[in-house]
C-alpha cells in the first residue's frame, strides 16, 4: 500500500498488454513454461549471467548467430483467414481514431473496469513518429471483410547504449489484441511479423518493457506515485485514506506550493534544442542502459507539446546556459461509470537533468507545476538517481514493478535501477 492511503495506483490496477495476452505471468516460472519465449532470442531463466556465452563470444553480445537481410523472411506471417495486414498511418486522423478505441478498449485495463488509458491523437502522433519512424513498423491486423482494426504493434527507431557499446534498436510498444480475439494468438504473430520486418531493415536488437515476468529481464524498477489531488482519487476510487486520515488532513499534507522555486526556470524552446541536447548526452552517459540522442530526436521527444509533454529548463541569469533540465508528460485515463468525474491525469516523469539544482528540489517543482496544470497524480520510477528523493517527496511506493527486456542481446551482468536511463511510454 502506498504512503498516505493509495490503494490502486493507476500502473499497479492496470494490467500489462502481455498479461492480458497471455504470453506473459505475473510470477517466475520455469522456461519450459514460456512457449513462445522460449523460441526467442532472450535471455532465459536459468542461464548463468556472469561469463554467460553470446554469439559473439562475450558475456555482453547478441544472443543470435549474425544474419544478413538476405536471411530474413521476404513474406509477412501468415494471419488466419478473414485477417489480413496494415501499416498504420498515424498522420490520418481516422487511423488514430481507430488506433485510440483499440487501445481504450483492449490494451490495458484495471481489474476491478473502474480505469481506462485514454491516448490522445496528439500524444499517439507523439509516441510513434518520432525521427526515423517507418509507417511499416506500425504494424497492424484488420478484419479483411469489415476492415476493423483488432490488433496492433508499434516499433519506433532509437539508438541504445548498452554496457559502452551503441546498437541501432527499436522500442517495442502498444502490442494490443481485441479481447474477444485472444484466442487466436495473434500476439506471437504480431512479435514475430515486427520482428521480420525489423531485420529487412538491419536492425536486429529491440528494448521492450512489461510489468509481467518474461525471460528473462535485464533489469526491474519500481513504480512509485505522488498523490496530488488526494478529494477526487478518493472520489473515484483510486485512493483510499489510510485509517485515522482524514480528507483535511491528507489534503494538507498533499499541498504543494503555488509556483516553483527554482530560479531561471522556464519551459523549453525550440532555441534550447542544442543546449538540452549536450545536458543530456553529458548526464544520460553514466547509465549502462540509456538512449543515445541527437538534436532531432530531442527536438521531437523534449519540445513541449500541449497537454501531452512538459518539459523545463533551468536558465542561468546574466549568461543564458542552460543548467538543468526536468520533464514529465500526461497520461489520462477514463473513469468509467463514475457520477461527478469523467477523466483521471496522471503525470509520468520523463527525462530529467539535475547539475546545479539537487534532484529533490527538481522533482519537487516537478509536483508543482503538474499540480498547476491539473495533474491527479505523479509517478515516477527508481531509476536514473531517484531512489534516495522519492519518499521524502511522499511519493508512496506501490505494488508494481517495470521490468526491462533487450531482444536479441544478451547482458552478462543483470542491471540495477540506478543503472537505467531509458524512460519508455
Amino acid at each position: 500500500m502506498a504512503e498516505g492511503g493509495d490503494k490502486h495506483p493507476l500502473a499497479d490496477k492496470l494490467k500489462s498488454a502481455l498479461d492480458a495476452l497471455s504470453i506473459g505471468d505475473t510470477k517466475s516460472r520455469p522456461k519450459s513454461n514460456y512457449a513462445f519465449w522460449s523460441t526467442q532470442p532472450v535471455s532465459q531463466f536459468g542461464e548463468a549471467e556472469e561469463g554467460s556465452s553470446s554469439a559473439t563470444g562475450s558475456g555482453n553480445g547478441p544472443i543470435d548467430a549474425p544474419k544478413t537481410v538476405a536471411d530474413v523472411k521476404k513474406e509477412p506471417y501468415a494471419l488466419p483467414a478473414n485477417f489480413q495486414w496494415d501499416d498504420c498511418d498515424v498522420d490520418s486522423d481516422q487511423t488514430l481514431a481507430e488506433l485510440h478505441e483499440l487501445l481504450s478498449l483492449h490494451y490495458v485495463e484495471d481489474d476491478e473496469n473502474m480505469f481506462r488509458f485514454a491516448y490522445s491523437a496528439d500524444f499517439l502522433r507523439w509516441a510513434l513518429r518520432p525521427p526515423g519512424t517507418r509507417r511499416e513498423w506500425l504494424c497492424g491486423i484488420r478484419v479483411t471483410t469489415t476492415k476493423k482494426l483488432v490488433a496492433f504493434i508499434s516499433g519506433v527507431p532509437m539508438r541504445m547504449r548498452v554496457d559502452g557499446e551503441e546498437r541501432p534498436m527499436v522500442e517495442i510498444n502498444f502490442l494490443c489484441v481485441h479481447k474477444k480475439l485472444r484466442h487466436k494468438r495473434l500476439a506471437p504473430v504480431l512479435i514475430r511479423e515486427i520482428t521480420r520486418r525489423v531485420n529487412l531493415t538491419d536492425i536486429w536488437q529491440a528494448v521492450y518493457t512489461a510489468g509481467v515476468v518474461l525471460p528473462r529481464p535485464a533489469a526491474e524498477a519500481q513504480y512509485w506515485h505522488r498523490t496530488l489531488n488526494p478529494r477526487k482519487l478518493v472520489e473515484v476510487g483510486f485512493s483510499r485514506l489510510a485509517p485515522r486520515m482524514t480528507m483535511a488532513r491528507a489534503i494538507k499534507l498533499y499541498r504543494v506550493g503555488a509556483t516553483p522555486t527554482i530560479p531561471g526556470l522556464r519551459p523549453m524552446v525550440a532555441a534550447d534544442v542544442p543546449a538540452v541536447t549536450r545536458l543530456l548526452t553529458g548526464y544520460l552517459a553514466s547509465f549502462r542502459l540509456a538512449p543515445v540522442l541527437h538534436e532531432e530526436e530531442v527536438a521531437h521527444w523534449m519540445l513541449p507539446v500541449p497537454n501531452v509533454m512538459h518539459t523545463y529548463v533551468v536558465e542561468r541569469a546574466g549568461t543564458g546556459e542552460l543548467t538543468d533540465l526536468l520533464s514529465f508528460y500526461t497520461l489520462p485515463s477514463t473513469v468509467i461509470n463514475h457520477k461527478t468525474h469523467t477523466s483521471l491525469t496522471a503525470a509520468y516523469m520523463f527525462y530529467s537533468v539535475p547539475a546545479t539544482v539537487p534532484l529533490a528540489q527538481l522533482l519537487g517543482d516537478a509536483l508543482i507545476l503538474a499540480s498547476s496544470t491539473g495533474h491527479d497524480v505523479f509517478n515516477a520510477l527508481d531509476i536514473f538517481e531517484n531512489g534516495p528523493v522519492l519518499r521524502d517527496l511522499k511519493f508512496g511506493i506501490g505494488d508494481g514493478k517495470l521490468r526491462y527486456y533487450l531482444y536479441n542481446w544478451r547482458v552478462a551482468k543483470g542491471m540495477q535501477p540506478s543503472d537505467v536511463g531509458l524512460v519508455m511510454l
